[in-house]
């Protein structure tokens, strides 16, 4: 949980302690759960504190969490995706979907390449989709095209 740690003792015997904690941006639940923090690394769970991140599921392994971590990272960093995605699931291809909090549809999001510009492409849909009111109808949103969002109907 700490992600660093000084400690000091002055002259007149008075000990000083500066600590800094870790900060989780997901939260993987597989066989075992943890988080991952802001700088891609594992961090356990605490018995006193549960961060509101998005939940990481799928095919993962401890040792290697870079794809997780960027598609992590990337939500933190935006507001509209903090707000709106509840779920990274890592396929056994290492491709990424993610669910979003008010809508029962899948977003697949494929291989992390272009991952700004898919992220954008997923922004402008929903816009749009939220102002037809045409996002309850479907089951699957693919952005894994360069420049096209591919859904699928119920």
């Amino acid at each position: 949980m700490i992600k660093q740690a000084q400690v000091s003792m002055t002259v007149e015997g008075l000990i000083t302690a500066e600590i800094e904690q870790k900060k989780p941006i997901a939260r993987v639940s597989t066989n075992a759960s943890y988080y991952i923090d802001e700088e891609g690394s594992f961090m356990p769970l605490s018995t006193n504190y549960t961060a509101r991140v998005p939940l990481v599921t799928g095919s993962i392994d401890r040792n290697d969490l870079a794809n997780v971590y960027k598609v992590a990272k990337k939500v933190q960093e935006d507001e509209f995706l903090m707000k709106h995605v509840i779920v990274i699931h890592q396929n056994q291809d290492k491709t990424i979907d993610l669910k979003l909090r008010s809508h029962d549809f899948t977003v697949h999001v494929g291989s992390l390449k272009s991952l700004d510009k898919k992220m954008n492409n997923l922004k402008a849909f929903y816009q749009k989709g939220s102002k037809d009111k045409a996002l309850d109808n479907y089951k699957l949103v693919n952005l894994k095209f360069d420049k096209q969002v591919i859904c699928t109907k119920k």
